[in-house]
């Protein structure tokens, strides 16, 4: 059993599920189309996607992650890898408050207190919340 055998068996060498991203933790990008998809059984909902042309000029399909969003066609994203189980195909996921993806206005989101940075908020929105 050589060096390079027993690397591969104790896990040594993984390789990456994000390989679009070529070893980066983030890469720019832009939407080029905006859609939903239905996930595998046993689940059953309309998951949004947005098909994101990276500055590499290579496609992914990416998630778009929380609730509502005002992402369109040309729209500036920075991608990040993490697949989505029910979701085949779709490696990569969005991250929100970078570039044109912000939270969308609405009640449930703003007020959120815990998770915030997920969803790009400000630990404080005015001084009444602190």
């Amino acid at each position: 059993m050589g060096f390079r055998e027993s690397q591969r068996e104790r896990g040594l060498h993984q390789r990456s599920r994000s390989k679009a991203l070529n070893g980066a933790p983030q890469k720019l990008g832009v939407c080029k189309k905006v859609t939903t998809m239905k996930p595998k059984k046993p689940n059953s909902a309309q998951r949004k996607i947005a098909k994101v042309q990276l500055t590499t000029k290579r496609r992914v399909i990416c998630y778009i992650p929380g609730r509502g969003h005002d992402l369109r066609e040309y729209s500036q994203v920075l991608v990040r890898g993490g697949h989505v189980p029910d979701l085949p195909g779709v490696q990569y996921r969005l991250i929100r408050g970078k570039y044109d993806f912000f939270c969308k206005e609405r009640d449930d989101v703003v007020e959120r207190m815990t998770a915030r940075s997920k969803y790009g908020l400000p630990k404080y929105r005015n001084d009444a919340t602190k």
